[in-house]
């Protein structure tokens, strides 16, 4: 047996920081998008984060991120990037708000998939908890009843393989720092999706080149607390604590835009809190 830490408190409050972090990274995607295509706005997401470790790779060498895990490491990347290009297919071909809801309902399946990959703990609890997230995600969204089309799997296929991404994330904890989980997620993202820039790649102007480096930029980071998060804590516990992204995103939304919120968002992410909440601090000691 490994032996994964269980800290649910600073696992939740580095979700939660994820979850913001995760959120501004949305507002300047959604800016870029408007401009540069899908394949220019994941490559550069991925390449940011692996600047970000520049510095460290030139004081300290490869030292830092030798691992004896590389399958690992292949596996999780296999998940994040097939769970990403899926996000964006969905959001391609389905309305917002349905893409929407797929984006943010990966916490329903990470505990089921925690308890059968990792043994980790399965209680109604966590399953409720997860449910009454998801409910506030979709009060939140509001989704149109494309949501049960056959296109619809391509969003449940995200769901699934970003939560699972989640459990490796943890599964890989025991060994693997948080910073070099990213490091390779990073690397490995970058060599594939540099390939579909062979046809897709565009001209940035400067603009677009500041919005996509600062996504990037938020990206790597709250992909770093994110992973610290996991290994605090198993994904089934705090998981609720990502559905905070898209509160975080509406507040956001309002800042920025003027986007007001009607009764059923604020209702919504009442919810979306109460889970939240419920899921660290109800439990049994």
């Amino acid at each position: 047996m490994n032996a994964r830490s269980v800290y649910p408190l600073q696992g939740a409050a580095l979700l939660a920081l994820s979850a913001v972090l995760f959120a501004a990274m949305g507002v300047l995607i959604r800016e870029a998008s408007s401009s540069v295509n899908n394949e220019n706005i994941v490559f550069f997401r991925n390449i940011v984060g692996v600047v970000f470790f520049m510095p460290l790779l030139l004081s300290k060498g490869l030292r830092p991120f030798k691992t004896a895990r590389l399958k690992s490491h292949l596996m999780r990347t296999s998940y994040g990037l097939a769970a990403m290009y899926c996000f964006f297919y969905a959001i391609a071909h389905l309305p917002l708000a349905d893409a929407m809801v797929f984006t943010y309902s990966a916490p329903v399946f990470t505990p089921v998939i925690a308890y059968l990959w990792l043994k980790e703990p399965l209680t109604k609890r966590m399953l409720a908890f997860s449910l009454l997230g998801l409910v506030g995600v979709i009060l939140v969204a509001k989704p149109s009843d494309t949501l049960f089309s056959s296109l619809s799997l391509v969003g449940l296929a995200a769901s699934i393989l970003a939560a699972l991404a989640f459990v490796s994330i943890r599964e890989m904890s025991s060994t693997e720092p948080a910073y070099r989980i990213v490091f390779y997620f990073a690397l490995f993202s970058s060599l594939i999706s540099a390939i579909p820039l062979l046809w897709a790649w565009q001209p940035l102007d400067t603009q677009q080149l500041i919005l996509l480096c600062c996504a990037g930029l938020l990206a790597a980071l709250g992909q770093i607390i994110m992973s610290r998060a996991y290994s605090l804590a198993p994904p089934g516990l705090i998981g609720p604590i990502a559905y905070l992204t898209i509160v975080f995103a509406g507040v956001f939304s309002f800042i920025l835009w003027g986007e007001q919120p009607d009764l059923t968002s604020l209702l919504g992410a009442a919810l979306i809190f109460t889970a939240s909440l419920f899921a660290v601090f109800w439990r049994k000691h």
